[in-house]
């Protein structure tokens, strides 16, 4: 009998919560904003990640502006998702952060995670908005006791490359003002309406930029018939 592919390996069975965050807008921002800009943001975010690591959750993986955080449960990994949202959205002129959390069995191989639950984490945080936190029902059921932190179903969600529909939640906190975020449409990056550097009416709707190759890029959009981000 031919022995199955992997059963000799060194693999470590666990159950672990992931939590995925990337930058909206990182690729348009290095592109506009250029490389030394992009490599700032990119280490303070790093800096940011580690101060809101909780007890016992910690950063496993960077790849580019993608950041894999590991929790041996639920309620550690909730937090560090919110403490750094709020971090992140102190900053001055930074991207905002899109985040997903999951967790369940995998297996471990050199420090790295294999399953599907990681798989799942990953389509949870491309499915996120800018500034948008998501996670599936067994989060939001095992974290459902944090002070200050809501769960909003947002019903069964068709993710890429996931087979079956998930039950997706947005994870919310009463302390955040989510009206009160404004957006460059180019960068992605948080806009101070008092600070920001220039501001375009397009089709009865205001935009708000951080700089003013931001507010030439979207001109040239629109001069090209390109349908601004809503």
């Amino acid at each position: 009998m031919t022995t199955p592919p992997g059963v000799d390996l060194p693999l470590i069975e666990r159950n672990l919560t992931f939590l995925i965050a990337d930058l909206a807008g990182f690729t348009a921002l290095t592109e506009i904003h250029g490389s030394r800009y992009a490599a700032w943001v990119i280490s303070r975010y790093l800096a940011l990640v580690h101060t809101a690591l909780h007890p016992a959750a910690r950063l496993a993986e960077r790849v580019g502006d993608a950041v894999l955080v590991v929790a041996p449960e639920a309620v550690s990994a909730v937090r560090t998702a919110v403490d750094l949202r709020a971090a992140t959205e102190r900053e001055s002129l930074f991207p905002l952060l899109r985040i997903g959390v999951h967790g369940g069995p995998v297996v471990e191989l050199d420090n790295s995670y294999f399953g599907t639950p990681l798989n799942l984490t990953a389509r949870l945080a491309t499915h996120a908005a800018a500034g948008q936190i998501l996670c599936t029902e067994s989060i939001a059921t095992a974290a459902a006791h944090l002070d200050g932190v809501g769960f909003r179903r947002l019903g069964l969600v068709t993710l890429k490359k996931i087979l079956a529909p998930v039950s997706v939640f947005e994870v919310m906190t009463a302390s955040r003002n989510e009206e009160a975020t404004l957006l460059d449409p180019v960068c992605q990056m948080r806009v101070d309406p008092v600070t920001m550097a220039a501001q375009l009416t397009h089709a009865g709707r205001t935009y708000h930029f951080c700089s003013p190759q931001c507010a030439r890029t979207f001109a040239t959009w629109v001069e090209g018939s390109k349908t601004p981000p809503a």
